[in-house]
């Protein structure tokens, strides 16, 4: 099995991509671009069993219907709601709403913050895939799901704050400490240095793992109510399980 992280961002600059190959003997890192530009992004997706994209792959729905309510002219606020509960509908999906609910955690408005610009080039490489047969479900069901590292950090017990940026190599160098003591079956070999230098590295390794778990059936999925939502705005695929269970 083959599991794939990417770690987007707008730009190849602050993109990675982690290949994890996967057998009875353990999870084994065998290749990490960083700068990865949009080829690399789908020459791994179309190669992996499961592809693991921290990026939102969907807007909410009442944006997008306040967006085309506003090109016509037609834009209504609902009544008796305050007008920060009601930008707050549009700023968040159903499955931010979600992600905070069990994790106290808020991912970046895909509509309201810089974040939109990495889901734009998110969307163009969802398309691509499409065209080269391999299309994305947007529940997470296809080869593409999407993840939140930080997320899946907490979930698995591992510090999921502080470790972004060149300022914060040694938090970064105790998360890959971490990851390695509560999962000793994952073998990061040569690439161990690249990811206690690039929290972009680590996050993309985080998200490939966080594949794995979707694959396995051992992640999050939307139900009831927010299976509608879900098809449209994208689903965040959260581990329901601990680190270690992803083998053995």
């Amino acid at each position: 099995m083959l599991t794939v992280g990417v770690d987007l961002a707008a730009e190849a600059v602050r993109t990675a991509v982690a290949w994890l190959d996967w057998s009875e003997d353990g999870a084994r890192v065998t290749r990490i671009e960083i700068q990865a530009d949009d080829d690399v992004i789908v020459e791994a997706i179309m190669g992996a069993d499961k592809a693991g994209v921290d990026c939102p792959i969907g807007w909410p729905d009442a944006f997008v219907d306040f967006v085309v309510a506003h090109r016509a002219g037609h834009v209504q606020v609902p009544g008796g709601v305050a007008g920060r509960d009601w930008r707050r509908n549009l700023a968040l999906r159903v499955t931010d709403r979600v992600v905070h609910d069990l994790t106290g955690l808020t991912p970046l408005s895909v509509s309201a913050d810089r974040i939109g610009h990495t889901a734009m080039r998110c969307a163009a490489l969802l398309a691509e895939l499409t065209r080269r047969g391999r299309p994305a479900d947007r529940r997470g069901d296809g080869v593409v799901v999407e993840v939140y590292p930080a997320a899946s950090l907490k979930r698995w017990g591992l510090p999921f704050r502080g470790y972004k940026r060149s300022a914060n190599l040694a938090a970064l160098g105790d998360l890959v400490d971490g990851l390695r003591e509560a999962a000793p079956w994952l073998d990061l070999g040569p690439y161990e240095r690249v990811c206690r230098a690039s929290d972009d590295a680590t996050d993309a390794v985080i998200a490939a793992l966080t594949a794995r778990a979707a694959l396995l059936g051992l992640a999050t999925v939307p139900a009831g109510e927010q299976t509608g939502p879900a098809r449209t705005e994208g689903w965040i695929a959260l581990p329901t399980t601990p680190l270690r269970e992803l083998h053995g």
